[in-house]
């Protein structure tokens, strides 16, 4: 059966977000990984830094430093997976990366994280580095990068 279209939207996400970035992210990850509302304030006020929300189940972090940009965390709820939130969340990112003046975008997932590790794939990531026990429980986490285009800053 294939998964129902999205209808919610995108926002840009704001400080009056962090909120409910934070819970997104507490049902996505262990709680030894997940982000509280003052993690999610600090990134946010990063320079350079930005937040997706998708209908309140699915968030996205990044940010941009001069011509490369990183995906800091992405989180969607349990119940809401495998729908086409996260793939839309990094097409967004990717998107707003590029119009921010990022060429490459990068970030890191858990070896283990099979789902993730398809997902990225599927956007053009490729490994580009090993970082050993980078995670709480010791897991190694795999760097990520992808090429922008052009032609993602204006999707």
């Amino acid at each position: 059966m294939a998964p129902e279209p999205l209808t919610g939207e995108i926002e840009n996400a704001t400080w009056g977000h962090a909120g409910i970035m934070a819970e997104i992210h507490r049902t996505a990850f262990p709680a030894t990984e997940a982000w509280s509302r003052d993690v999610m304030l600090l990134q946010l006020g990063l320079p350079a830094a930005f937040g997706l929300v998708y209908s309140c189940t699915g968030m996205i972090l990044g940010r941009v430093a001069a011509d490369e940009a990183e995906i800091l965390t992405l989180a969607v709820e349990p119940g809401q997976r495998r729908r086409g939130v996260g793939s839309a969340l990094l097409r967004a990112a990717m998107a707003r990366a590029a119009s921010l003046g990022a060429a490459s975008i990068f970030l890191e997932v858990a070896v283990t994280n099979d789902a993730a590790r398809a997902l990225y794939a599927a956007h053009g990531f490729t490994e580009a580095g090993l970082r050993r026990h980078y995670y709480t429980d010791g897991t190694d986490a795999l760097i990520l990068r992808s090429t922008l285009s052009t032609r993602a800053a204006d999707s």
